[in-house]
């Protein structure tokens, strides 16, 4: 009895030892399997008629498809092609163990699929061929003044109406983040025009026309009298947004980006839809200087008069400002045209960043410490450290109006400065240049 109650013990041991080791072997393959999916982008770009380098070092093969294009792949061992075809609806194969070079002849899309260690399933990879183009770094201080489009809803709420009672005739129909285009089928572009329309409603039922989440609707309401006999909606609403930010780059077209993030409404938080904007030119006043917990900040006096406007912003986005700029931009910046680097070609280690700090535009030392090929937050894509002793003694590092401020590594134009890490000022993020392009 003793010996098999022995036997019965080692036999449950030798199982669990056994399912802790097999767990630990899944645990272990996952996490190989996140880090190898985070160092392959989803989507890669390359320049049209350049040689473009892939270099991950992942046990990854698949096959490159594309149709009426010529790819040409190689291999970077001693200079021998890996392989060269003519992809006419068919696909060739694609080894990233070693440093494959991929040419296309035209702007146009491909696919990677991919395989780890060519059996298991991997990725999906987008590559899309952009122009190979220049582009000046700006670096310079701009005021910033958007419409919205229509009339923005920012908040809902009550009010006292007559005889005391509380009225709330837009709860349940407005919501946060709507943009009220049409009441009565006329036409709403600023926040007066509604506020007027309401006034002059006499407690009729009113039909708008608004866009929510970017689908249009109709929905209707009604105004009530307030304590005073005035007719209210109950809705907070806003038709315009101002700020500081750095131009990032124009190229040979007047074509400018800026900010490296889109403008956002302060209360809902949601990126705002814009009808029109203008770029203003703007004189840095006083410097915040930033501490951990304590973001810095550029703070500007911008003069809202003809004379001073700069551009016209067309777009707004994720990625970025966006419209033609004034032709005297280019001639007065000292910076040259610059190729861009696509993310694939960044590098950790040295770099530079161009802002204004109120006297003239200057370059300043930084470091690229990480670098993000695959990330969800399209504006966080680098990490940046200022090392240069002036800017951190005036600023504590990246503040509050540097976003946009181009990044340059190699004599390329890598990105743009986008946010601040608020309990290290010395570091914060950016964007790759090509996510700034795709706008």
């Amino acid at each position: 009895m003793l010996q098999s109650s022995k036997e019965y013990r080692l036999c449950i041991y030798r199982r669990i030892l056994y399912a802790a080791l097999a767990f630990g072997l899944v645990v272990t393959f996952l996490s190989i399997y996140i880090s190898m999916w985070f160092r392959m982008p989803s989507t890669i770009m390359v320049k049209a008629g350049v040689d473009q380098k892939l270099d991950f070092h992942l046990p990854a093969s698949g096959k490159l498809y594309r149709d009426n294009s010529q790819v040409v792949a190689e291999n970077g061992i001693a200079g021998k092609y890996q392989s060269t075809a003519t992809v006419d609806g068919n696909s060739i194969p694609v080894n990233l163990n070693n440093p494959v070079t991929v040419k296309a002849s035209q702007v146009d899309t491909y696919k990677l699929s991919l395989k780890l260690f060519g059996v298991l399933p991997f990725k999906e990879v987008h590559v899309e061929v952009i122009e190979d183009r220049k582009l000046k770094p700006i670096g310079l201080p701009i005021g910033i003044y958007v419409k919205t489009k229509g009339v923005l809803v920012v908040g809902v709420g009550d009010f006292e109406g007559e005889g005391g009672k509380k009225e709330y005739p837009a709860k349940y129909v407005f919501q946060p983040g709507d943009y009220i285009l049409e009441m009565n089928d006329e036409i709403i572009t600023e926040k007066k025009q509604l506020m007027e329309k309401i006034s002059h409603s006499n407690g009729q039922e009113s039909v708008f026309k608004i866009c929510r989440g970017g689908q249009e609707l109709m929905i209707k309401a009604k105004p009530m009298p307030n304590q005073n006999g005035e007719y209210k909606m109950g809705i907070w609403i806003r038709d315009n947004a101002q700020g500081v930010g750095t131009m990032t780059y124009v190229d040979e077209n007047g074509c400018f980006g800026a900010l490296g993030h889109g403008i956002n409404d302060v209360d809902t938080g949601n990126l705002m839809e814009i009808a029109e904007g203008t770029l203003y030119h703007t004189e840095i006043i006083s410097i915040k200087k930033g501490s951990s917990g304590d973001p810095g900040e550029l703070t500007g006096f911008i003069e809202y008069d003809d004379t001073n406007v700069f551009g016209a912003i067309t777009g707004n986005s994720q990625r970025g400002v966006f419209g033609i700029c004034d032709p005297k931009i280019i001639e007065e910046s000292d910076e040259e045209y610059l190729p861009i680097a696509l993310k694939q070609d960044i590098r950790l280690g040295e770099a530079t960043v161009i802002c204004s700090l109120g006297d003239y535009v200057k370059s300043y030392e930084a470091e690229i410490v990480d670098i993000h090929l695959e990330n969800d937050n399209v504006n966080r894509g680098i990490v940046i450290e200022i090392t240069d002793p002036e800017l951190l003694a005036r600023t504590g590092g990246i503040v509050q109006g540097m976003s946009g401020s181009p990044i340059i590594q190699d004599g390329k134009l890598v990105g743009a400065v986008t946010h601040v890490l608020v309990n290290d000022p010395t570091r914060g993020y950016g964007i790759f240049i090509e996510n700034m392009l795709e706008h």
